[in-house]
């Protein structure tokens, strides 16, 4: 990409607080390369956001993802929550979802520091460990060595949101189809 785009639906764009919120307490989150044939390949991975960088890991081993790194460092993370689903006219495809998503581009390289490849592991326990669970050997990651820490440095990054509406604002309440002129065929029976 020479130039980015706008955001489309300027609209929906989120506030900074909200897209940072998101990507701090987002669950899983897609990362998407693209090989040397052209391909492209998307990962969901759990990860760990620190400003202006996504953290992630992966096997040590050489795969699909090594092998699209190292031929181009850019790539793309994607974070979504969804929320209902909900009609908003009399139409079935006047039909939509409540959700909030964001979407960084940038480059990543491979973490070799051994601290920090333990410092990420350290957040990442942070955010996805129970706090009931039992207290186990903190600090000590004896597989440093098997893994390889990802860290994304983020270029670009939006966040577009869409809440559910108030009962009134939807179907059958209120019709709001982007086809009002429409009309239905007859039932056949």
């Amino acid at each position: 990409m020479s130039e980015w785009p706008s955001l489309r639906r300027s609209d929906k764009a989120m506030p900074a607080e909200r897209l940072q919120e998101l990507l701090t307490h987002g669950f899983c989150g897609r990362l998407a390369t693209c090989g040397e044939d052209g391909w492209p390949y998307v990962l969901p991975l759990l990860y760990v956001y620190r400003p202006g960088e996504i953290w992630m890991h992966n096997t040590s081993a050489p795969g699909h993802l090594r092998s699209n790194l190292a031929h181009d460092a850019r790539a793309c993370f994607e974070v979504d929550e969804p929320g209902p689903v909900f009609p908003y006219g009399r139409f079935e495809c006047d039909t939509s979802v409540a959700y909030r998503s964001a979407i960084a581009f940038g480059r990543v390289s491979i973490v070799q520091e051994r601290a920090a490849k333990q410092a990420f592991f350290e957040w990442f326990m942070a955010k996805y460990a129970d706090q009931d669970w039992p207290k186990r050997s903190p600090g000590f990651f004896p597989r440093l060595d098997a893994v390889t820490v990802y860290s994304l440095a983020i270029e670009r990054v939006s966040g577009k949101s869409a809440a559910l509406p108030a009962v009134e604002s939807r179907w059958p309440a209120l019709d709001r189809s982007k086809s009002p002129q429409a009309r239905a065929p007859e039932d056949p029976e």
